[in-house]
């Protein structure tokens, strides 16, 4: 039978597991929110574990916290951080809208973790209080919107740029090893003029390139943290000196330049940053989807499709045709790219929540823009390791689609004129020959300058 033990709040006594280092606050929320299985994310509860560390050395330097009390709360935030008590983050996503919940629930467990140290006796509100100390000189409307600011803006320094450079550059090194392998160029679905696949592929790397420049344009605003206004953006029973201290040891601990929201009351009312970064992230999904599906076509066949490169072969693909092989990886991409799409609708959505001074989406918020920032270095990091670099050109397809191709006559305008130059069209296609087979067996003009203008 499973041991519980008694922990009290405002509202009364509640049983909690004899092994939990939360207590009656978050057992009240998983009780209330029986609602799916998604829990937030642990680089959410991370960022707020650093908020915790950073702001209980700060209280400590002000005078506000004794030095014992400051060290052990530090130590458990310290351990959170290192994810010795991933198991006990048990609060849903779909709680209060504040994410007060979620903010209560680290904070039980710092408490008790810092309890466990000072007294050996786990859970409990003394020495350690989880709101008089943990949360000292902090409010859930202004830790938690500075948590998603500071977990998204990691991750994407950490994750996701990492993984694009690669991508790109992945990219980049395609479009200059198929610099010289010509092939058709392709609108509507429909044959056009030559073209390099060195130049489609440059297309690419630049799409991917100009993503990477979209993130670093909202780093400024995820950069700006609400910590330090408290409940509305007043900064009610915060220390003058304590948001400045904090952020800058937040941005001495995480390398990136964090700094005080300019507006508390914007900071804690409005989600626009994240909303941005969203666009910034789905946009990018866009550019992704429209180059692993383009590589998907590019590859199709083998056989009788358009075959023009090979893709890595890296598992079988059909459970019923026998050496079938397909683009598992572009596929993987898109899908995480439809998954980010949407994301993003419910991020706008999301934003647009805001009443009065608070987002009451806040935990919806930071479970959709960190999932899409995650799948996104994923997706991002296997399609360049696992497809891009292994594709290879199939240089005799690319040069037997040339050949084939009626966008060849574009090359007559300038001399014979539109019209004309649609005739010879008009006659390879119905006749089933080449527009170079039209022209030199009905003479329309010499051998010498046919080859010269066929070569665009």
């Amino acid at each position: 039978m499973a041991a519980y033990r008694e922990e009290k709040d405002t509202m009364g006594v509640v049983r909690v597991p004899e092994t939990a280092y939360y207590g009656a606050q978050t057992q009240r929320a998983v009780d209330n929110f029986p609602i799916g299985d998604l829990r937030m994310p642990l680089d959410f509860i991370r960022a707020l574990a650093l908020i915790k560390r950073c702001g209980a050395e700060v209280n400590r330097r002000l005078g506000l916290l004794e030095p014992r009390l400051a060290d052990a709360v530090a130590s458990a935030a310290r351990e959170v951080l290192e994810g010795r008590f991933d198991d006990q983050f048990v609060v849903g996503v779909f709680q209060t809208g504040s994410g007060t919940s979620s903010n209560m629930n680290l904070n039980e467990v710092i408490a008790s973790r810092a309890n466990e140290i000072l007294t050996g006796k786990r859970g409990g509100k003394f020495p350690v209080h989880p709101n008089d100390h943990v949360n000292l000189g902090q409010s859930s409307n202004d830790t938690v919107p500075a948590a998603i600011h500071i977990s998204a803006l990691v991750a994407i320094h950490n994750k996701l740029a990492p993984a694009l450079r690669r991508l790109q550059r992945a990219l980049s090194n395609k479009a200059q090893e198929f610099a010289d392998v010509r092939k058709i160029g392709r609108t509507h679905l429909q044959d056009a003029v030559p073209m390099t696949l060195g130049q489609e592929f440059s297309g690419y790397a630049r799409q991917v390139e100009l993503g990477i420049e979209r993130l670093h344009g909202v780093e400024p605003r995820l950069a700006e943290l609400a910590l330090g206004g408290t409940a509305v953006g007043t900064g009610v029973n915060a220390h003058p000196g304590f948001a400045g201290e904090t952020v800058a040891l937040i941005a001495q601990e995480t390398g990136i330049g964090f700094r005080k929201a300019v507006n508390f009351f914007e900071a804690q009312a409005a989600k626009d940053a994240a909303v941005e970064a969203s666009g910034a992230l789905k946009t990018l999904a866009v550019s992704l989807t429209k180059i692993a599906n383009d590589i998907r076509w590019l590859g199709s066949g083998p056989r009788c499709g358009l075959g023009e490169i090979a893709l890595p072969s890296l598992q079988p693909g059909s459970s019923i045709m026998p050496g079938k092989v397909n683009p598992v990886i572009p596929e993987a991409v898109i899908q995480v790219a439809a998954q980010v799409v949407g994301n993003d609708a419910t991020i706008t959505i999301s934003g647009q929540s805001g009443s009065f001074e608070l987002n009451v989406m806040m935990p919806v918020i930071a479970y959709n823009l960190l999932q899409s920032i995650e799948l996104l270095a994923a997706a991002a990091a296997v399609f360049a390791e696992k497809c891009v670099e292994g594709l290879s050109a199939n240089r005799e397809a690319c040069a037997a689609f040339i050949e084939r191709s009626l966008a060849l006559a574009t090359g007559l305008v300038p001399r014979i004129g539109y019209d004309r130059a649609a005739a010879v069209a008009k006659a390879a296609y119905d006749s089933g020959r080449t527009v170079r087979a039209v022209l030199i067996e009905e003479k329309i003009l010499p051998k010498a300058e046919i080859e010269k203008l066929l070569n665009i």
